[in-house]
């Protein structure tokens, strides 16, 4: 089982320089940036997509929101500043050395037949949940049976896929962020250990704490999951979850 990495040290990995070990938890990072900012392609700039998102230009990372009509998303890029930029989902996926996936879990299936290639070897943090007026049962069956974590995967074969941002909705993260006290908790579920250390570091820069399993227990604060919905800090997270304090 994945431990938790939450913790103090993984606190620190970006203040450690640009050693050994940053390098192999941050892909291709742009040196341009820094060694602790990673730029971000958002797929879905919706109310999650542009809440979370906005988050991250926040705190100092480049992003390219996307869409369909990227013309349509100039009021959200240009009130957060030059970080923030537009364009298509092929832009997304060619700035991006993380891409977040926001949007109708329908459109997964088609966004993998458009462009499954170009998501090998990213990073890529999925915020969609699945149910069955929305994307119909078939689907949902899917998620169900594999578990959602793992349904993604499949359709992304050679991502590093991360649930992340999913077990909520838009107003709790647009409250909750960097609020003041102890953070709240955000679950996270992945496999691969760099993809998760990096999405641990950008749950903590979007004002939260994250608390990680394996990809297989996603299905649990996926919507209609056990944990879904719950509003916890990272202690009361780690225990639904059955992990060592």
């Amino acid at each position: 089982m994945i431990d938790d990495i939450a913790g103090h040290s993984r606190r620190n990995l970006f203040r450690i320089g640009a050693g050994a070990l940053l390098a192999g938890a941050l892909p291709r990072i742009a040196a341009a940036q820094g060694a602790d900012k990673v730029k971000i392609g958002v797929i879905g700039s919706g109310k999650i997509g542009g809440t979370i998102g906005g988050l991250w230009v926040k705190a100092g990372h480049p992003v390219l929101f996307s869409s369909r009509h990227p013309e349509e998303l100039k009021s959200l890029t240009d009130g957060l500043g030059p970080l923030a930029k537009a364009g298509t989902v092929e832009d997304a996926l060619a700035f991006g050395e993380v891409i977040f996936l926001a949007v109708p879990y329908k459109a997964v299936p088609q966004i993998a037949k458009d462009y499954g290639p170009k998501f090998a070897g990213k990073i890529v943090l999925d915020a969609d949940n699945a149910t069955v007026n929305r994307d119909g049962e078939e689907l949902v069956k899917e998620t169900k049976e594999k578990g959602i974590g793992l349904t993604t995967a499949s359709y992304f074969p050679g991502a590093h896929v991360v649930r992340a941002f999913n077990s909520m909705g838009v107003s709790y993260f647009q409250k909750e962020a960097h609020r003041t006290g102890e953070a709240m908790a955000i679950p996270i579920a992945g496999d691969d250990k760099h993809a998760v250390e990096v999405a641990t570091l950008l749950v903590k820069d979007a004002g939260f704490e994250a608390v990680a399993v394996p990809l297989a227990r996603a299905q649990e604060f996926a919507q209609g999951g056990p944990i879904y919905g719950q509003q916890l800090t990272a202690k009361e997270l780690r225990a639904k979850f059955g992990l060592m304090q």
